[in-house]
């Protein structure tokens, strides 16, 4: 990466090739389909595949939303355990030179595109516009502190220090910081989308027929009411 655009602990130019080709061709997409779904141009693609340019960081993110992926899967290991402690001086840090940054505080899992973010924004910094994810994705943010002005479609939502939003993946949504001090806020995203859009789904007939029934009526050792057997725990301690 540049030194406009910092990542601390991020991989090196040619892994972060291998990945995004890793990623486009694991997904069947052409260079050429990349670039369409990532606004970002083909030769540009193709130069960061090759290790031969470094992404900005809104361009890495330009080509995870068109992969449907996070941006943590493109510059972070992926992990598989079931519980994952994710150090402090371990966490991947994104920073931007327009003045924000991005601490990846959620740890890669296959098969999994979710991310939470602890994000700083600068006084009056003014952040980019970032493409829609996928159908069916969902965001939530909640401000730690400071004002934060985040664009939805073109439409502006100001939320202070307390205030949280959600809102669905699938638009065009930036983010500004109007006020003079820092403001920090979290993310949390789903961006791996839904066909069936972010309305939730039902339960099954028979879990809300258990749940529907009363205790005293439920027989002892059902399905319903057993409590499933303790599995072993595999934790994984990320640290340096």
């Amino acid at each position: 990466m540049s030194e406009k655009n910092k990542t601390r602990g991020i991989l090196s130019l040619s892994e972060i090739g291998r990945r995004v080709r890793d990623e486009r061709i694991r997904r069947g997409f052409s260079l050429e389909q990349l670039s369409q779904r990532s606004r970002v141009s083909r030769s540009m693609i193709s130069a960061i595949e090759r290790g031969a340019k470094a992404p900005t960081v809104v361009v890495l993110h330009r080509i995870a939303t068109g992969l449907d992926a996070s941006l943590s899967r493109l510059v972070e290991e992926e992990t598989s355990a079931r519980v994952i402690v994710l150090r402090h001086s371990r966490q991947k840090v994104v920073r931007a030179a327009a003045g924000w940054e991005r601490r990846i505080l959620s740890p890669v899992l296959p098969g999994v595109e979710f991310e939470l973010m602890r994000i700083t924004v600068g006084p009056l910094v003014n952040g980019p516009m970032f493409l829609p994810h996928a159908h069916g994705s969902r965001e939530y943010v909640a401000v730690e502190k400071g004002t934060l002005l985040f664009t939805l479609d073109g439409e502006p939502h100001t939320l202070k220090a307390g205030d949280s939003m959600y809102f669905d993946g699938d638009c065009m949504h930036g983010f500004r910081n109007p006020s003079r001090v820092p403001c920090v806020y979290y993310l949390a995203m789903d961006v791996s989308g839904d066909a069936a859009g972010t309305n939730h789904r039902p339960a099954p007939p028979e879990v809300e027929s258990a749940s529907e029934m009363h205790p005293s009526k439920r027989k002892v050792g059902s399905a319903s009411t057993k409590m499933p057997r303790r599995r072993q725990v595999q934790e994984a301690v990320l640290d340096e």
